[in-house]
């Protein structure tokens, strides 16, 4: 049961309680600063600290700069040995140059909200470029130019570097440890002017992403910017906080006197101590059982390329990338749903691990997740937001731990987890109530309403 936090009865997650959770401080800022109660009350929930904390801070905005710094600073035939490399003509890039101008947009559109003291959505408009960027690098596949186009490389990784450092001026008012740290990485000063207004025309470098950063300068050792907050912490803070402060007291007082009563009986063989051994093994072989949509990989995938199956006319054969060296050949029925021109270039999430099978004659290498309705009279692809990085990893709040290489076919996981996927009353993909969730938000459906999804 929620209950309405209460500063006279003690009730809620106060500033003393927050410190002891070691959850660093720019993760309390953004996670209140976002859901700050401008307009009416707002809710505290753990799992969604925890999904804010993952998908946002961990999968969206530490994911880019560590990936970009991370390469940058790989040695010299994997990378740049930390040196940012020059980029001549960076304009004519047409992807880098389309990213340039969306980054503008986001900055003008932050510097109106704080001018307003709209802190929520200058944050938002700040965490849009992150996202933006995401996008941006894992489509260029910078991997594959690093050898194959070094120039265009070379563009694509300064560009970055550059974002990076915009990001680092944009959320020092909201997090300014984070933006401290995001300097040391970067080789600069903690100095440096972070500033960033309109007066003095600084919004015209946003234009230039590409300039923000010196070729030649020499950046810091990259590490990871934010820790995952397991499940098992989850819960664990949501005992320990749960009921008023005066009842943790007296809770703690219990638990204390308990301890002490289990030390004196330390040595003392139970006779009901086999009985319980028995009963607890039971309990581990039922959790056993139990099965996380996590072992799941399903991605952000594109399709590249679609067309008929020469051999069935209810099949397509798609060619997506799915953030893979080669894109993946996928065999999909929806040729009656589904009209083929609305098949091409078009972002889809992806199941992954499933076991290749062949499909008249044609192997599939995956399946694209598709909602329909109860007659199956209508279906739908599950749509990820367009700014999602292809090849990103779709998570659930809750649900930590890495996927299958393959799914086990005798264990049936596919068909455990699938019974509970759908979409719901407002078009959003879920396992259960928890979301299907991207760095740039959640994946929804066009129109059908509580239809199931495989």
């Amino acid at each position: 049961m929620k209950q309405k936090f209460s500063k006279s009865h003690g009730i809620g997650v106060f500033g003393n309680d927050a410190k002891t959770t070691n959850i660093p401080s720019e993760v309390w800022r953004y996670y209140l600063l976002m859901n700050r109660p401008e307009v009416s009350d707002t809710l505290f929930t753990w799992a969604d600290l925890q999904a804010k904390l993952n998908s946002e801070l961990l999968n969206n905005l530490g994911n880019f700069i560590n990936r970009v710094l991370s390469f940058v600073a790989k040695p010299a035939g994997g990378g740049y040995d930390s040196i940012i490399p020059d980029a001549p003509n960076a304009e004519s890039h047409p992807s880098t140059n389309a990213l340039a101008e969306k980054t503008n947009k986001w900055v003008e559109q932050y510097l109106e909200a704080m001018e307003k003291v709209k802190l929520k959505q200058g944050l938002k408009s700040a965490m849009a470029i992150s996202s933006d960027g995401n996008a941006y690098l894992q489509e260029s596949q910078f991997w594959r130019l690093y050898k194959e186009d070094p120039a265009t490389c070379a563009i694509v990784m300064k560009t970055s570097v550059g974002v990076v450092y915009l990001l680092a001026c944009l959320l020092e008012p909201f997090m300014p440890s984070f933006s401290r740290e995001v300097l040391h990485q970067l080789n600069m000063s903690p100095d440096e002017d972070l500033s960033f207004c309109d007066d003095k025309g600084e919004t015209a470098k946003a234009k230039r992403p590409w300039d923000f950063v010196s070729a030649g300068h020499k950046i810091g050792k990259p590490v990871p910017l934010f820790k995952e907050l397991k499940d098992e912490q989850v819960e664990a803070f949501r005992i320990k906080f749960a009921g008023s402060q005066a009842e943790r007291i007296l809770k703690e007082q219990a638990d204390a006197e308990a301890k002490k009563v289990a030390e004196k009986l330390k040595g003392t063989k139970l006779s009901e101590g086999s009985s319980k051994k028995k009963q607890s093994g039971g309990s581990k072989s039922k959790t056993a059982e139990e099965v996380s949509v996590a072992k799941l990989d399903i991605r952000v995938g594109l399709i590249r390329k679609a067309e008929k199956h020469p051999d069935a006319d209810s099949l397509y054969i798609e060619e997506i990338d799915v953030g893979e060296e080669a894109p993946r050949t996928v065999v999909s029925g929806l040729v009656k749903f589904i009209p083929l021109e609305e098949m091409q270039n078009r972002k889809v999430c992806v199941l992954c691990n499933l076991k290749p099978v062949a499909m008249r004659g044609i192997k599939s290498h995956a399946m694209v997740l598709a909602a329909s309705n109860k007659d199956h009279t209508k279906v739908e692809l599950v749509e990820p937001p367009e700014s999602a990085a292809v090849g990103e990893r779709v998570t659930f709040a809750g649900f930590s731990g890495e996927p299958e290489a393959s799914l086990n076919a005798k264990s049936k996981i596919w068909e455990k987890l699938s019974a509970d996927l759908h979409s719901n009353g407002e078009l959003v993909a879920c396992y259960k109530d928890v979301p299907f969730t991207t760095s740039a938000g959640v994946c929804k459906v066009k129109t059908i309403a509580n239809g199931e999804i495989r």
